[in-house]
């Protein structure tokens, strides 16, 4: 049983910044900032339990290839605590007789789990931290918190990659989503998340600083920091994949994307365009109809409830629209059987799911691996939150190579130009990043 200690943090946006800086000579540790402060309207707060979240260094932890959610429903069993983590695109091969053969730059494994020795929960201005007594003592953790609030904060340090290359070109795209368009005229497919890669070769950045960049410029509410050695995920993610909460599950895919206006009414105009637009409509519907499937499947009868239906949610860069589908969790299932009979996730999928998936494998050139998959954290109660990994910079700092993926779904009624324009516009936050807005 972890011992709790709470503490007053007077500037919360400062203590993020110190908590950031000092986590850096740890070799495993997640950050997951719901960023309230500037989501407080769209963020879905109701369904937000932390403001902040960390878990430092590892006292166990599971990096496997294979048998990854039986492994993790074990581990969890044997050790019902608190555990941060992620699962990559293709425990997809897991469920399904699919295969993932592209390039693969990055090359993160295919699940990662670690136990922390630090939790540090912060609930507005309320921080806690939970500690194990027999690892450490309740000076320690006075000591830790002092350690962080003494960090000096300077402005964060530019991180220029002048070399971001594009794995497709634009008429190998656009050729794609046409071929994909005749996909769906054939019947194979309702609709399909298709995704290109950005890349830098032989590229130095630092990971940490980049990622303050990064979520100065795009504070999200569902953005994370995870170190893994010398591989990184920085994300500013606004979606959330799946929630557990008592019994309650939540997902909220999103699904539609439109441009911020140059003025308040130009904002205005473009909501509403986007609520109105069927084509925008229909791919949320598709997907919300998806995502009730996956969820009755662990679900008690007659408990699949959509919520919200094509809400329109702001962010810095883009509006986006977000429908909200919830069950109540079966009794006799296993909350890991809850993640894994929804992954991945419809919105970064298509419909029907596991055609949708072999599309992807044939007509994408990258290996997705973090990017369209999920970072999060476990609960003792057995409770979890899980994002969905997009508007997110992988790098591995061994080989020097740095990736982003950004994509869009494509319907019948889907222009080729305009997606591709979609995806410069998701991709925007992170070229400005990196110096090539």
């Amino acid at each position: 049983m972890r011992k709790i200690l709470s503490f007053q943090i007077s500037d919360v946006a400062r203590f993020k910044e110190q908590l950031l800086i000092w986590s850096r000579p740890f070799k495993r540790f997640a950050i997951l900032d719901s960023h309230e402060v500037n989501q407080k309207a769209n963020s879905k707060k109701e369904y937000n339990s932390y403001e902040l979240l960390a878990g430092i260094a590892a006292l166990q932890e599971i990096q496997i290839e294979a048998n990854c959610f039986e492994t993790l429903r074990q581990t969890y069993d044997a050790n019902q605590d608190w555990w941060f983590g992620f699962m990559t695109y293709d425990l997809k091969n897991e469920l399904e007789d699919l295969t993932s053969e592209n390039f693969d730059g990055v090359q993160m494994p295919a699940l990662h789990f670690f136990q922390p020795r630090w939790v540090l929960v912060l609930k507005e201005s309320n921080l806690e931290v939970h500690y194990f007594e027999k690892e450490n003592s309740a000076d320690e953790a006075h000591e830790l918190i002092q350690q962080i609030l003494e960090i000096e904060i300077e402005a964060p340090k530019a991180s220029l990659v002048p070399n971001i290359k594009h794995r497709i070109s634009k008429q190998e795209y656009l050729d794609a989503v046409n071929a994909l368009k005749e996909h769906i005229r054939l019947g194979d497919i309702y609709e399909v998340n298709f995704c290109q890669e950005f890349y830098a070769e032989h590229t130095k950045i630092d990971p940490l600083e980049t990622y303050r960049s990064l979520r100065q410029v795009s504070p999200t509410p569902y953005s994370c920091y995870y170190a893994l050695g010398d591989k990184f995920l920085l994300s500013a993610s606004p979606e959330r994949y799946i929630k557990k909460q008592g019994s309650k599950i939540i997902s909220q895919p999103i699904k539609g994307t439109a441009k911020r206006g140059a003025t308040p009414d130009e904002d205005n105009q473009i909501k509403e365009f986007l609520f109105t637009d069927p084509k925008e409509r229909a791919e949320n519907i598709m997907i919300v109809d998806l995502v009730r499937n996956d969820l009755s499947r662990t679900a008690a009868k007659g408990t699949v409830k959509v919520e919200e239906l094509c809400g329109i949610y702001t962010f810095p860069q883009v509006h986006q629209m977000i429908s909200t589908v919830v069950s109540e969790l079966r009794e006799d299932a296993h909350f890991v059987d809850c993640i894994k009979h929804s992954f991945p996730m419809g919105s970064m999928t298509g419909a029907p799911k596991v055609r949708a998936m072999k599309l992807i494998e044939k007509y994408e050139v990258t290996k997705r691996g973090l990017f369209s998959a999920a970072v999060g954290y476990i609960t003792p109660e057995a409770d979890f939150d899980f994002n969905v990994v997009i508007r997110s910079i992988q790098y591995n700092a061994k080989d020097d190579y740095l990736s982003f993926m950004v994509g869009g779904a494509i319907t019948m009624q889907s222009e080729p130009e305009k997606e591709y324009q979609e995806c410069l516009l998701k991709a925007k936050a992170i070229k400005q990043v990196l110096g090539n807005d």
